[in-house]
């Protein structure tokens, strides 16, 4: 009889511990899409560009440039491409005197957040034409906010394919001078309209006046 009742337990014991198993697993189980943070400092450690993902994740800027203070100390002099502190997964590169950051949690995929971060890097080598360093990125910081939209979307990557995201920037700003143009001619335009509208407003109280 007892027996009985262990062998009517065991199942419903196995599958408590299973499903608690999975629980586990799916906590532990890394997301593969989402970026906490990525910036890029200059080699004193000061601010270039940041964009924090997660509005829970150092919500105030002094927390966010304490915990850039901190990366940097860490990996200014370090060989190494990966860094973990204070929970964060952290991928890294530096050129001359930049340095650029892609954060993730603990949980995040390594090689996932080091795509995201070989991408940024080739596609501001594009357009910075090889000159990865402070002086050339000051002078084109916003092609690398256009860059760093089109890898990353609200934390989520979008593309890692650094081809991909340069023909998506140069659309954009295709795009934008376009837009541009369009406003000028539309304004050449309109200003042409009015001198012609003058110059026969003119005419007619000429003729007014000689009759």
């Amino acid at each position: 009889m007892r027996s009985g009742v262990t062998a009517q337990r065991w199942p419903r014991q196995h599958s408590e511990r299973k499903s608690a198993s999975i629980m586990d697993s799916a906590t532990l189980e890394p997301s593969l899409y989402t970026v906490k943070a990525v910036f890029i400092l200059d080699n004193d450690g000061n601010r270039l560009l940041s964009k924090y993902y997660d509005p829970e994740l150092y919500p105030s800027m002094k927390e966010q440039r304490n915990f850039e203070k901190n990366i940097f100390n860490k990996t200014h002099k370090a060989d190494n491409e990966i860094a973990f502190l204070e929970g964060m997964t952290i991928v890294y590169k530096s050129s001359i005197d930049l340095f650029l950051y892609v954060v993730g949690s603990c949980q995040e995929n390594e090689l996932m957040l080091m795509s995201v971060l070989n991408c940024l890097f080739d596609c501001l080598s594009q357009i910075l034409r090889k000159n990865v360093e402070r002086r050339c990125f000051l002078e084109n910081m916003e092609g690398a906010f256009l860059i760093v939209d089109e890898i990353i979307d609200g934390g989520v990557i979008l593309e890692s394919d650094a081809q991909q995201v340069l023909q998506k920037v140069n659309y954009r700003v295709d795009e934008s001078s376009l837009s541009e143009q369009s406003v000028a001619q539309h304004v050449t335009e309109k200003l042409a309209l009015t001198i012609n509208v003058l110059q026969s407003a003119k005419e007619q109280i000429k003729w007014s006046i000689l009759k």
